[in-house]
């Protein structure tokens, strides 16, 4: 089984919170947000996780690295030019088996 987490966005409405840091990588109480989905992922017999990601791909990937830490295998597609929810699925659609 896969999942496919849509983690890009410019955060716009966020701004002043997330100047510093790209929004899924934001804290909340302990961990980043987009950390929560990954371990309740992987809770859930999911390995295989791609993140869809634009703006800060390079700080995401460096959090996360192959996933390994967490028992699963990440993997990336970055967009060149954010193209909205459908877009950054569309573009993760090859890495996606079945």
């Amino acid at each position: 089984m896969q999942a496919v987490i849509l983690a890009g966005g410019s955060a716009s409405r966020l701004h002043c919170a997330t100047s510093h840091i790209p929004k899924p990588l934001m804290p909340f109480f302990d961990r980043p947000v987009v950390e929560y989905a990954v371990r309740l992922l992987a809770k859930h017999g999911i390995r295989d996780i791609i993140i869809a990601t634009s703006y800060t791909a390079t700080d995401i990937m460096r959090y996360f690295g192959d996933g390994s830490a967490w028992k699963v295998k990440i993997r990336y597609c970055v967009e060149s030019r954010p193209a909205g929810t459908a877009g950054a699925v569309k573009l993760a659609q090859p890495m996606i088996a079945g």
